[in-house]
């Protein structure tokens, strides 16, 4: 059988096969008998308190049923619920923290289309779960559930000043940091950040547009946010701002444009903020953190400038769990995920938005000016279907293939084979000088990864 959670929490088509509210409700409950456990909790229960959990969610439609299944599960175990209503991910990350509750639930699909729907769980402290936790919840939806009765069941309230907290915490970041005088165009992809993301940047002084604000529960992600940078470039060329922001959903990632229209991705704005943090003696042991996905220019710029880089896995939470292993500040994901270790335990938009909208306040710079500190490398990817992807560690005769690429490539590009963790595919990724090459390397490595591996078993 395979495995329940993916890369970020479970997801799927919302009353599908996976995603349903007897899931969200058995979930729940586990997470209860899971996330309950340890010092915290016991000193709870010495002091005759119950365990509380932060509840959230997107504003798809079907998060309200999912949401109420979810706070039926807490509720039912004993667990009282704060319920955070419509706001991003990484303010239900936040304030997890900021009211010590013992957990967080956040109902989200995040970039995925409005049928979709997802649930993924934070830890004391707002910190994504690791791979054994989630393993352990899996398990736990086998098990006897918490049932306690009378006085015992948890309680389910509204947290009323979830959204203000949240945004006193963004506005907190910038310090003495004023964004007057420049002009964002910010598309919020009818989700999560509508609410919030415009506000935040009002109240820093910027002068604003907003775009992909009106959510109704069907047109999340709809033609806007980050998976349509189209969208924003057009709104930001159409009113000459200086800079458009785009989140997805969930508000858990940022990409960018410039004034031109020209995309800013992840690594892009990893490297703005890691020499900029750098040159102030802001990044911590001089490291940028970023995954296997990051660009070659990333790793080109961060050389130039001193920097040293270390990669993990694919997702934010591998790349939260090294920083916070080696006490490091900064690191993220190309497709937009920023984390910000002194502000934050997850990839936040809003918060990766005002930093790099700051950098330009503070130098006068626009943001072409500040991205021209990396070189794009072109980077081909393609998603080999139907092969037997557990077979690819082994495969003498792909190694070889590999290697060839490589040694053609030299210090000039970089190749990189990743199994999908959900699907029978594998990623094939290539980048090289020039766009040709890359497209060549990248369709010669697919084609033997097509003959080794044949189909899926």
């Amino acid at each position: 059988m395979s495995r329940l959670f993916g890369t970020d929490g479970v997801r799927g088509l919302a009353n599908g096969e996976v995603i349903t509210a007897g899931l969200a409700l058995g979930l729940a409950q586990a997470a209860a008998v899971v996330l309950t456990q340890g010092r915290h909790a016991d000193e709870l229960k010495a002091q005759g308190l119950r365990s509380k959990a932060v509840l959230a969610r997107d504003p798809r439609v079907s998060g309200e049923f999912i949401g109420a299944a979810v706070a039926a599960g807490l509720a039912s175990s004993g667990i009282d619920v704060l319920d955070a209503g419509v706001i991003p991910t990484p303010a239900c990350a936040f304030l997890v923290a900021d009211v010590g509750a013992d957990f967080g639930v956040m109902v989200s699909a995040s970039h995925n289309p409005a049928a979709d729907n997802g649930i993924k769980f934070f830890a004391l402290g707002g910190v994504k779960l690791p791979d054994e936790v989630e393993d352990r919840i899996e398990r736990a939806l086998e098990l006897p559930k918490l049932t306690p009765t009378g006085g015992g069941v948890g309680r389910i309230r509204r947290f009323s000043d979830a959204e203000d907290r949240y945004v006193v915490h963004l506005l907190g970041t910038l310090g003495k940091t004023r964004l007057d005088g420049v002009h964002v165009v910010i598309d919020c992809a009818h989700g999560a950040a509508a609410g919030i993301s415009p506000r935040v940047f009002a109240d820093a002084g910027a002068q604003v547009t907003v775009i992909g604000s009106d959510p109704d529960g069907l047109n999340i992600n709809d033609g806007v946010g980050s998976t349509y940078l189209d969208t924003v470039a057009a709104a930001v060329r159409e009113h000459g701002a200086d800079v458009g922001i785009a989140h997805d959903g969930d508000a858990d990632r940022c990409l960018a444009v410039d004034a031109e229209g020209n995309v800013v991705d992840g690594d892009q704005i990893m490297a703005i903020l890691a020499t900029a943090m750098h040159a102030r003696g802001e990044l911590a042991d001089d490291t940028l953190v970023a995954t296997v996905m990051s660009n070659l220019g990333l790793r080109i710029a961060m050389r130039e400038h001193g920097i040293s880089m270390i990669e993990t896995a694919v997702g934010d939470r591998y790349v939260l769990e090294e920083l916070s292993a080696r006490g490091l500040s900064l690191g993220g994901e190309q497709s937009g995920h920023v984390i910000f270790r002194q502000h934050a335990t997850t990839g936040d938009g809003i918060l990766t938005g005002l930093q790099l909208v700051a950098e330009m306040a503070r130098g006068g710079k626009s943001l072409a000016e500040l991205a021209s500190v990396m070189t794009v490398f072109p980077q081909v990817l393609i998603n080999v279907r139907g092969v037997d992807r557990r077979g690819l560690a082994g495969d003498a005769e792909i190694a070889a293939a590999v290697a060839a690429a490589e040694a053609e490539l030299g210090e000039t590009g970089r190749v990189l084979l990743r199994p999908s963790g959900t699907e029978p595919l594998v990623r094939v990724m290539v980048e090289a000088a020039e766009q040709a090459i890359a497209q060549r390397i990248a369709e010669d490595l697919a084609e033997v990864v097509r003959t080794r591996l044949g189909a899926a078993g």
